[in-house]
């Protein structure tokens, strides 16, 4: 790929340029994923070590009883991980709240640590703890948004006695570059890394989240646990000018993606002034009609199968043809709940690329921390539709409706870029906003990750941040768009990050909006 390298947008960042790189959403777990590659590791184990280490760095985004999703890339061809877990059997599909045990499902992120190092990985499964354990027993200083959701979690955890043991200080969360120890997930850590897992899902670790259940009224149980499986799938893509967008196929929600700029590829209009309002606004209805379709249709993959006939041309074609220069509303019941995520992109000097994500939902997670484990179960199970009636309604044994997404762009050569933009909702938007500056726009990843973004709000209200020209909020206005501008480009808009082939080489790209950073050498 060749880009305009210049920087249009305030930044402070700069792209990063080496023959390994790393870019994740913490600084401490992207040099956890560079010292694999140092000590002869691939993208691989760069990606496992640093999905670890962000369990103990950033515990606000995820955990170790996280769901995860990955797409990697190599010169046999491009392979997809779904480690989501399902519903606990015994779940009556009743009323789910957003705290508490009726939310938990089983969570997958363990299962899909040991499926990447089997398959793909050169060093020793063990070797990729080393540097999570190195922060959880020796310590680590807190970074400052990892504080901020931080904050937020001792606000909405407390009344949740072993949350609060485990990760505040009588009641008090750890501020800003203050050293945290988590000795629970250290010994939980080496657990899973001396058992390859297995104990998780089958032996002493299964048998506290078992026996916790029990205890406190959930549904969870051990059967639940040995029955988990990951998955490897078949990413699913559309063709985007010369390249092909791939994203994984249902329970995530990246089809919403692909049809997005399915669409807008057929509104014959030429997409490369990126900040004008006329590609906003076709952006922006584009959107619309894909999370309509997302919603009405994504569900456990053995009710809704790909969800690949939402990309027929026909179909997208349709859409197309609804599109007028007036803003349609949106229904607010179609856009995904917000969440709080992590994501890493990897790349090694053999060219294999790795994009990955991993998430409790809503930041710890559901608030059920299991005694002296540090495992923080996820909130999963809100992904499930109220009705009844929807193929994504909720009930036992399945999974629900993931927002987390992971994304591969690729040429005729194979993988090109691996990137994610973490956030709820704002993921497919984000992905079809960097995607179109990236495809269309000929930005380098860090100007196309650095520009400012819109996200959709429901009805005709769309916030969008500050740095566009003025005459592209008003363009937008004129079309029916009630915007309602932030004061500053925050994480409320998610959070980017890209690594990509350059040459013989990467190039890589991390959001001012998250802690983050890119690393290479």
């Amino acid at each position: 790929m060749t880009f305009d390298w210049s920087l249009p947008y305030p930044s402070r960042r700069e792209a990063v340029l080496a023959r390994n790189m790393v870019a994740t959403s913490q600084p401490l777990a992207a040099q956890a994923g560079l010292e694999m590659l140092r000590r002869g590791g691939n993208a691989v184990d760069a990606a496992v070590a640093g999905a670890i280490a962000l369990t103990v760095v950033e515990p606000c985004a995820n955990g170790i009883g996280s769901d995860a999703f990955a797409i990697v890339g190599d010169d046999t061809g491009l392979y997809g991980l779904n480690a989501s877990g399902k519903s606990p059997a015994q779940f009556d599909g009743s009323a789910i709240t957003s705290t508490g045990w009726s939310p938990v499902t089983v969570p997958g992120a363990v299962s899909g640590w040991v499926a990447l190092s089997e398959k793909f990985g050169d060093l020793d499964f063990e070797t990729l703890f080393e540097p999570a354990l190195h922060y959880a027993n020796d310590g680590f200083h807190v970074s400052r948004q990892t504080a901020l959701g931080w904050a937020r979690g001792a606000v909405r955890y407390a009344e949740f006695e072993t949350w609060q043991q485990t990760f505040t200080t009588n009641g008090t969360p750890p501020r800003v570059g203050e050293l945290v120890k988590l000795p629970d997930h250290g010994k939980t850590l080496q657990e899973i890394a001396e058992t390859r897992g297995e104990s998780f899902y089958c032996g002493r670790l299964a048998e506290c989240m078992h026996e916790t259940s029990v205890n406190e009224g959930g549904f969870l149980r051990l059967e639940d646990l040995a029955s988990h499986k990951c998955r490897w799938v078949d990413p699913i893509g559309i063709n985007c000018s010369e390249h092909t967008l791939y994203e994984l196929p249902p329970n995530s929600q990246g089809i919403a993606a692909l049809i997005a700029i399915g669409i807008l590829q057929l509104l014959d209009h030429d997409l490369s002034a990126c900040d004008s309002p006329e590609v906003l606004h076709l952006q922006i209805e584009s959107m619309k009609r894909a999370f309509a379709d997302a919603n009405a249709f994504v569900a456990d993959p053995d009710i809704s199968g790909t969800c690949e006939d939402l990309l027929e041309e026909n179909r997208l074609k349709h859409h197309a043809s609804s599109i007028s220069q007036s803003a349609v509303d949106c229904d607010q019941a179609t856009l995904p709940r917000y969440s709080s995520t992590v994501y890493l992109a990897s790349g090694d000097a053999k060219g294999r690329l790795v994009s990955f994500i991993q998430s409790n939902f809503e930041g710890f997670g559901s608030g059920i921390v299991i005694p002296k484990t540090g495992i923080a179960l996820q909130n999963r199970g809100l992904g499930f539709s109220s009705d009844p009636n929807h193929p994504n309604c909720a009930g036992p044994s399945k999974q629900p409706f993931h927002t987390i997404i992971p994304a591969m762009l690729c040429d005729t050569n194979g993988a090109r870029m691996a990137f994610g933009v973490m956030g709820g909702p704002m993921q497919p938007q984000g992905h079809l906003q960097v995607t179109c500056r990236i495809v269309f726009g000929n930005q380098n990843p860090q100007s196309a990750i650095d520009a400012p973004r819109w996200k959709l709000l429901g009805g005709s209200q769309v916030a969008i941040e500050p740095g566009f020209p003025p005459s592209t909020y008003e363009g937008l206005k004129e079309r029916g768009h009630d915007l309602v501008i932030a004061e500053d480009r925050t994480v409320a808009f998610g959070g980017g990050q890209a690594v990509c082939q350059l040459g013989h080489g990467y190039v890589g790209a991390s959001d001012q909006r998250r802690d983050g950073q890119a690393v290479g050498f």
